[in-house]
């Protein structure tokens, strides 16, 4: 990139789950011309609307938001196509006079972004049926020692109830024909991404168990605002069943196993705590990754000036 080219500066202000980010950027947008592009890979799925906690409708027509509700909750989104996607419209957006801003907190796509990504097959739809028939007459743990013989180091690190990942690793191992951890280790492919300089801004809790309170009482409030409902409807279009990676969501995923069960009154608080609890351990996950990012500014998402704390940071670095 020569020296005359401009840069354009993108935003990203990250975080936990109740962290506070949506409420963040819809502040920043008081103050700049911007357009959100979301990283939430729950959010892309059409009629997944209260347990992923989507912008109102209020919101989306006060600012343009990009990569929510673009996909059936029947098919699977990637780390590469968030790529792909934001390298088009980070463009588009400048060329409108807004500035891109990238919020959300899966960070698995904010790490393809950022690092790159590895050459690996695409999704296979008929493999993936076949593997999860595989799974519903045999279990997980089956298909887990399937895995240990194909990939040995990548079954090492997941447990056999981690169907997602060893889904995703034995299509990988069956379509490649060789095991991802072999694909893994060479050098990742780097994103095309030149041009942009991506400015983290990390929304982290100064207290950990004031984060809990919020994502105790935001799954409540999820529930109160018609979650099982949705859970309902979802389950009664009949394309849908659990293992599919939109079905997997934190809070679809217990509410729909709870649903099975027929739904017992007895049962609905297990059904609330395990939704929180999932989401708690995903907000440590989401945390974990944050704090391996050196480049990252960290605002504490409990300070009552936190918004600010965001736009001031945002300033700082567009000049």
């Amino acid at each position: 990139m020569s020296a005359s080219t401009a840069v354009t500066v993108v935003p990203m202000i990250l975080g936990p789950t109740a962290s506070g980010k949506s409420a963040a950027a819809m502040a920043l947008a008081e103050r700049q011309a911007i357009e959100i592009i979301s990283v939430d890979s729950a959010q892309v799925y059409r009629s997944l609307d209260v347990g992923t906690a989507k912008p109102t409708a209020a919101e989306r027509a006060a600012v343009p938001h990009h990569l929510i509700d673009i996909i059936e909750p029947t098919d699977s989104y990637s780390a590469a196509l968030f790529v792909a996607a934001v390298t088009e419209l980070v463009p588009q957006i400048v060329a409108r006079q807004r500035m891109p801003v990238i919020v959300g907190g899966t960070m698995l796509y904010i790490k393809a972004l950022l690092h790159g990504l590895h050459d690996l097959p695409g999704a296979d739809a008929a493999l993936r049926e076949q593997l999860e028939s595989d799974a519903q007459q045999n279990g997980w743990p089956a298909l887990h020692a399937r895995l240990a013989e194909l990939d040995p180091m990548t079954a090492a690190r997941l447990k056999p109830t981690d169907s997602q990942r060893i889904q995703r690793a034995l299509e990988i191992c069956l379509l490649s024909g060789q095991p991802m951890s072999a694909l893994l280790a060479p050098q990742r492919r780097a994103p095309d991404t030149e041009g942009m300089r991506f400015v983290s801004i990390a929304l982290e809790p100064s207290d950990r168990l004031v984060l809990h309170r919020r994502i105790a009482d935001r799954f409540g409030q999820m529930l109160d605002n018609g979650l099982i409902d949705e859970v309902q409807a979802l389950r009664a279009r009949g394309d849908l069943h659990p293992a599919l990676p939109s079905m997997r969501s934190v809070g679809y995923r217990q509410v729909w196993a709870w649903l099975d069960e027929g739904a017992p009154s007895a049962g609905r608080h297990a059904m609330i705590d395990a939704g929180i609890a999932a989401t708690r351990q995903l907000a440590k996950r989401q945390l974990t990754w944050l704090r391996s990012m050196p480049e990252r500014t960290a605002i504490d998402c409990l300070a009552d000036d936190c918004a600010d704390q965001v736009a001031r940071t945002v300033q700082q670095h567009i000049g």
